[in-house]
């Protein structure tokens, strides 16, 4: 606000996590905006250009990469210093526009599901992934629609800056929680709702600096940490956060801090029990 040569066969969603291999490429639901997935869309092609309209989201990309891991490293007790420390655990990024965070976890160990209600995102998203030989399960979906067939549970459920898109922010964010086996941990991802935010990350990143197209963002739709705690609270989860990602304009870098008066993480610990 990132492998090696080769190809291999884009491999359909896993039947163990509950997809049918037959499930339809059509996302629909209630938490979908229409508008904001047309937007989207009409960008896909770009998602890999590390200088078209994402340039911003790849400059972003590694802070928000060392916070996921870190975070969830200490909660599921792996080692961050390893290769791929999530060996063998799942993961579902719902949201994942064109990859770049499903790509980085699968090379972190995980098996990685990635659902976008943009079937335009999926297919540059498969694309990338066949072209840098990832096996990831791509699927134009919904959170309501693969938890209505059953799919899951995860060991990790991650949303990144997605839930200030939808139309029903709470039935969005508690359905990706109940997607979280039990000791799993989800992480959202969003932009504060604050005049700070405001400033910066609606008028100053759409109309001065340009990181992204005019209109990308409705202030009004940005969350507080504790409307998302609320939002969670008749599900079994222990909420920790927010945990800060600040931009650095005179080292054009992000890095963690305790500011997250824009950029914010909360993370999600489903209840063992």
């Amino acid at each position: 606000m990132t492998a090696s040569n080769g190809a291999a066969p884009s491999r359909l969603p896993q039947q163990g996590h509950g997809f049918s291999q037959k499930s339809p490429e059509t996302a629909f639901g209630a938490s979908i905006d229409p508008a904001d997935v047309a937007r989207f869309s009409a960008q896909a092609a770009e998602w890999w250009d590390a200088h078209g309209p994402f340039a911003p989201l790849h400059r972003f990309n590694p802070a928000r990469l060392a916070l996921i891991r870190d975070q969830l490293c200490t909660r599921l007790g792996r080692d961050p210093k390893a290769r791929a420390p999530f060996e063998g655990l799942t993961l579902l990024d719902v949201g994942c526009g064109g990859g770049l965070i499903a790509e980085p976890m699968r090379r972190m160990g995980f098996d990685v599901t990635a659902i976008d209600a943009s079937s335009e995102n999926i297919g540059t998203a498969r694309a990338h992934a066949d072209m840098v030989g990832l096996d990831i399960a791509y699927r134009a979906a919904t959170v309501e629609q693969i938890e209505a067939e059953g799919a899951g549970p995860f060991d990790v459920v991650l949303t990144m800056e997605v839930i200030e898109h939808v139309a029903d922010p709470e039935g969005f964010v508690r359905a990706c929680s109940r997607l979280v086996r039990p000791g799993g941990v989800m992480m959202v991802a969003t932009l504060n709702r604050t005049l700070k935010s405001l400033a910066l990350g609606k008028v100053a990143a759409e109309y001065i600096l340009r990181w992204v197209p005019a209109g990308t963002h409705d202030w009004r739709q940005f969350l507080k940490p504790e409307e998302i705690r609320s939002m969670l609270a008749a599900e079994p989860v222990t909420v920790e956060g927010p945990y800060g990602l600040n931009y650095d304009p005179l080292h054009d870098r992000w890095s963690q801090t305790d500011d997250a008066g824009i950029n914010y993480m909360m993370v999600a610990t489903r209840s063992a029990a």
